[in-house]
Parts: C-alpha cells; sequence; structure tokens
C-alpha cells in the first residue's frame, strides 16, 4: 500500500496482495454483521455484498468529500472468477434432466424464456429512458437471473472490452434489488397460490438434490484430495481459457466472456466422466474452492464500485428493475405455475422461480423453505429448483447474454 496524488488527489494505492487481504478482511466481515442483523440473514444477503457494499459506500462518502480516494489492483478477479464457473460446469451432469422427468424440462425452459424476457425488458425499456441498451441488459438477464456473479462477471467485460461506463455498478446495484425483491416476494406469491385454489402437499418422494448430484461422497477431504482436485480444477480453467480466445478469434467481433469457455469445457468434462469414470470427483471439495472463489471474487467487485456512477442513472434503472419485477410475478403465477402442474409442488416451485429469477439459488431455496415449513414438504421442488437455478439455466441463460451484448454492442 502507498499514499500517492493521482490529478491532485490523494489516493491510497491497494497493490495485488493489499487489495486480496482487504477482500476477505471485508467478506469476513460481511459474514459477522449478517449473523447480528436479522433483516440480512432473513433475506439471505451474501456475505461478500454485505462487506464490499459497506465499504464502496465509505469510498463514494470519501470522494465526494474530497478527503482520500482508493485505487485496487483487481488482477486476480478474472482467475477467482474464472474458478467459481468452472467448479459450476464440473456440477453440470446432463444426466439429472432424468431425475426431475418433463416437470424439470418444462420448468427448465421456463426458466430460460425468462432470461431472455428479461433481456428483452431491459433492452426495451433503456431505449425508452434513452440509456445505452447495453445498461438495460445489466439490468436485465445479467444480474436478475444471473445475480451478483453474472453482473460481476458481465459487467467486468462491458467496461474493459466494450467500453461502458458504469456497467459494473449498475449490474451489482440491479442484483442487489434484485436479490432484496425475489426474497421478499417468493413467500407471499406461493401463499397466495396456496390459499387461492386450496392446495395441499402431495408427499411424494423425488429424491433429494445431493442424491441427484451425487454429492454425498463420504471420501476423506484431505490434502491429496484437495490437491488433486484443484490440479483439474486449473487444468480445465487452462483449456477453456484456450478455448474462449479461440472462439473469439473464429467469430470475429464477437465478445465471450472469459468464463464462458472455462465453464463448459468443465460440463464437456463431467458429462464424459459420468460414463467413462476416469475421475473420482468428491463434490464437497469442488463446492468449497467454488464458495472460497465466488466470496473473494464478489467482494473485490463490489468493494471497488465506483456508485458515483449511479448518479444520473438512477432513474431509467428504477423503471427497468420494477417492469422485471411486474412481469416476472405475472409471469411465474399465470404461466410456469400453470405449466408445472397447478399443485401444491407448482406453487412451491414459483417461490423458487422468484429467488432464483431475481436473485440466486439460495434465495430460491430459502423461499421454499420459508413455506414448505408452514404449510408441507415438497421434495419435487427441493430437487428441481436448485438443479435449474444452480446450472442447467445457464445452458440457455449464458448465450442469450452474450447474443443481447453483442447485437447492442
Amino acid at each position: 500500500m502507498k499514499f500517492e496524488l493521482i490529478e491532485g488527489v490523494s489516493t491510497l494505492s491497494f497493490d495485488l496482495i493489499g487489495t486480496l487481504a482487504l477482500a476477505i478482511i471485508l467478506l469476513m466481515m460481511g459474514y459477522a454483521i449478517r449473523q447480528r442483523v436479522s433483516f440480512l440473514n432473513k433475506f439471505c444477503i451474501p456475505a461478500p455484498v454485505i462487506g464490499g457494499l459497506i465499504f464502496s459506500v465509505l469510498a463514494l462518502v470519501l470522494r465526494q468529500s474530497d478527503l482520500i480516494q482508493f485505487k485496487m489492483d483487481t488482477v486476480l478477479q478474472s482467475p477467482l472468477m474464472i474458478a467459481f464457473f468452472t467448479t459450476v460446469g464440473l456440477g453440470g451432469s446432463l444426466a439429472l434432466l432424468k431425475k426431475g422427468g418433463i416437470v424439470l424440462i418444462v420448468y427448465w425452459l421456463s426458466a430460460g424464456v425468462l432470461s431472455i424476457s428479461q433481456n428483452v425488458i431491459g433492452v426495451a425499456v433503456a431505449k425508452l429512458t434513452g440509456i445505452n441498451p447495453i445498461l438495460g441488459i445489466m439490468s436485465g438477464a445479467v444480474s436478475m437471473a444471473g445475480g451478483h456473479g453474472g453482473a460481476a462477471a458481465f459487467g467486468e467485460t462491458a467496461e474493459s472490452v466494450m467500453g461502458i461506463t458504469g456497467s459494473l455498478t449498475v449490474g451489482m446495484a440491479a442484483a442487489t434489488f434484485g436479490l432484496i425483491s425475489g426474497s421478499l416476494l417468493g413467500g407471499p406469491v406461493a401463499r397466495f397460490l396456496i390459499l387461492k385454489h386450496d392446495l395441499k402437499p402431495t408427499f411424494a418422494k423425488y429424491g433429494t438434490v445431493d442424491e441427484a448430484l451425487g454429492t454425498s461422497d463420504s471420501t476423506e477431504i484431505n490434502y491429496h484430495s484437495v490437491m488433486y482436485h484443484l490440479a483439474i480444477l486449473t487444468v480445465v480453467m487452462v483449456i477453456g481459457s484456450v478455448a474462449s480466445r479461440f472462439l473469439s478469434s473464429m467469430m470475429g467481433d464477437l465478445i465471450l466472456p472469459g468464463y464462458v469457455g472455462a465453464m463448459f469445457v468443465a460440463v464437456i468434462l463431467r458429462n464424459l466422466n459420468d460414463k467413462i469414470k476416469l475421475f473420482k470427483f468428491n463434490f464437497k471439495i469442488i463446492d468449497l474452492f467454488g464458495d472460497v472463489s465466488l466470496g473473494i471474487f464478489l467482494s473485490m467487485a463490489l468493494m471497488s464500485l465506483k456508485l458515483w456512477e449511479l448518479a444520473g442513472l438512477a432513474g431509467p434503472m428504477f423503471i427497468i428493475l420494477a417492469a422485471q419485477v411486474v412481469f416476472i410475478v405475472l409471469f411465474a403465477v399465470f404461466i410456469v405455475f400453470r405449466l408445472v402442474g397447478k399443485d401444491f409442488d407448482a406453487a412451491i416451485m414459483v417461490s423458487g422461480m422468484l429467488g432464483h429469477g431475481l436473485g440466486a439459488t439460495p434465495n430460491a431455496i430459502a423461499n421454499m423453505g420459508s413455506v414448505t415449513e408452514k404449510y408441507g414438504p415438497s421434495s419435487k421442488a427441493f430437487l428441481i429448483v436448485p438443479l435449474v437455478g444452480a446450472f442447467l439455466v445457464d445452458i440457455i441463460h449464458i448465450p442469450n447474454i452474450v447474443w443481447f451484448m453483442n447485437f447492442f454492442k
């Protein structure tokens, strides 16, 4: 760390190690605050969002007061992002489609349609309000269905490659709005459907997510097993990065985020391995790598937000986000609920879609948990929603975002 004058402003510059240390400290601070503040705990606000936003607000106040500004070395952000999405890909067994049957496929396609619709809404309202369509996409599927991870990943691409100032900040702000909205709406909407249609649980057994994913591995977690999985993870990241560069060079002006290649190479490896059993994966270790990578990645992205860039975008952003919330509620209640059975399980899945369609899969699970705790169990929903929200929707979601961003760049 060092103090210096940049354009006449006192600046505290963090080197790579300093930036990493600050990100981890803010992440742990976020966990501590969430444990003590019931509102944050109730709505499953991610710890890196809490810690990172507190720092970015502090940075805004200090900058606007002409006291000091901060400069970060976020070079680790990209490899952490790639590592996280690689672990997502390794969890993506397409054989899981058989576990949920036709209802899983219908729910999956519905989530895909929602993702596409969110981008259509974002672009349409952005054009009506006179802002760049890319910022509309950042307030669309990128941050709604994609959450903070998608906002950080695509926001970085939009700013560094496309030169759209404020993309990361808009995406993160929209993701936070969506996260809270999805948590607030999931339970009440499901309750409305259950009471209106007098729905009762079926008590049918569909298995658990752990059983479907094969994550109940009892392999001991030790130095050798951790290094074994780290070797696989890093090799897939390297191959995926090469694949991304190759695809970008073959497709001319196509803008492809760096993690896309690694994620889909991981998907291919996982599904080949399901057939030939070359590697023995312990998904607890893979999930641990993913959680650590995502936590530090998001903390680093949020603490370096330039909140002052939101000043002229607050009005258009609010209109876009309000439209997104109204649409997902209508879509889930009048279309998805009917398509997936119009029964008790369908109502629980609606609460889940509001969770991951506006925020993240943990919010979907939290929504469903709060409803089933009061009205009864739904093993069907707890199998289908996490599988779709955590991975399957990305098969539609990511190409959708890439196409929209390249079309409107």
